[in-house]
């Protein structure tokens, strides 16, 4: 009798607006790792745990969405969302969230608390499984594990 096929775990790590340049905006308030560093840092560790990691970048709003939806629809045990400014404005992201029973885990960078005011409210983590904010590039793994967790 063969062995049967394991379907590998994946994880989808989606990130919004302006993270493509990471590593040079504003390396003071988000560091110096590029978007391709933190995801040659998650997919190390999803390796030695044997996860997939979808990791995807856009600057629209309507592919995050699109591909919040594909998560669902594929089974992921988990979506990693950094929606950047969307954050803070995005009631449609907020509803696509709500929208699938995926569980989504916000995470940042920065602390957006400890910035400017119109950061302090976040529509998408109204809607998330739970926020991981402040540790740099660490966020990322943080939510990983937590992910994997769930």
């Amino acid at each position: 009798m063969a062995d049967p096929i394991k379907i590998p775990t994946k994880v989808y790590v989606l990130n919004g607006p302006n993270l493509n340049l990471l590593g040079t905006r504003e390396p003071e308030i988000y560091g110096a790792d590029t978007l391709d560093d933190i995801a040659g840092q998650l997919e190390d560790m999803a390796r030695a745990q044997d996860v997939e990691v979808d990791f995807r970048q856009s600057n629209h709003e309507g592919h995050l969405i699109d591909w919040l939806h594909e998560a669902q629809a594929e089974g992921a045990k988990a979506v990693i969302l950094n929606p950047g400014g969307f954050t803070h404005t995005s009631v449609a992201l907020h509803d696509a969230i709500k929208s699938i029973t995926t569980p989504v885990i916000e995470v940042h960078l920065s602390n957006p608390h400890k910035r400017e005011e119109f950061r302090h409210k976040s529509f998408v983590g109204q809607a998330a499984k739970g926020t991981i904010a402040g540790f740099g590039a660490l966020s990322y793994a943080l939510a990983l594990e937590a992910a994997l967790k769930l």
